[in-house]
């Protein structure tokens, strides 16, 4: 079978395809033939167009292009915005999964509400993980590939590291600790002269 049909057969696989789909489920479909090269060559074909071929978490899938993206905003279903503490919690369990509730509220410093985890679960971005095997077997959570397509990362290891989150102004400086010794120290010599 040429080469061209295979990549016509692949393309037709992931155009069709209601969601985004590993190369194994691509094969499934397409049959066998060099999916490594089709998958590259429409890559390229796509990459000028209106629609790209991208992979983000393991998965292939068509996304508009980037710089088209605008000109969907008034036909797109726009999304509930997430809450602080449903952004919190996704923040958390991203940098940490699988991790469990008591996790995530040992991190944020609160309790966190059971319909913050489910408003995350309906929105496609987490799914249980399975349960810790420690006393009480809590559930764990992760994210998901949708979680990975909606942020345009193509793996977790592509969410930015501490040295970015700081330069784009996202994350406040630490205290320094001899700073708060000398504050203390400062306020417990004013306290005492009175």
């Amino acid at each position: 079978m040429p080469a061209d049909n295979y990549a016509r057969r692949v393309e037709a696989v992931l155009f069709a395809a209601a969601e985004p789909l590993t190369p194994a489920d691509i094969r499934t479909y397409a049959g066998e033939g060099d999916l490594g090269a089709a998958l590259e060559s429409l890559t390229a074909d796509y990459a000028p167009r209106g629609v790209n071929l991208v992979q983000r978490g393991g998965r292939w899938l068509f996304q508009t292009a980037p710089d088209c993206a605008t000109v969907l905003e008034r036909a797109r279903e726009v999304p509930r915005k997430l809450g602080r503490a449903a952004q919190e919690a996704l923040a958390i369990i991203a940098y940490h999964e699988p991790v469990t509730r008591a996790e995530i509220e040992e991190i944020r410093g609160v309790q966190t509400a059971r319909g913050t985890l489910d408003t995350l679960m309906e929105a496609g971005f987490i799914r249980p993980a399975g349960r810790r095997e420690t006393p009480g077997r809590p559930m764990q959570y992760a994210t998901t590939p949708a979680f990975l397509a909606h942020f345009g990362l193509e793996t977790r290891r592509d969410l930015p590291g501490l040295a970015e989150l700081k330069a784009a102004g996202l994350l406040e400086p630490l205290p320094d600790p001899a700073e708060d010794e000398d504050e203390a120290a400062a306020l417990a010599s004013d306290a005492s002269s009175d």
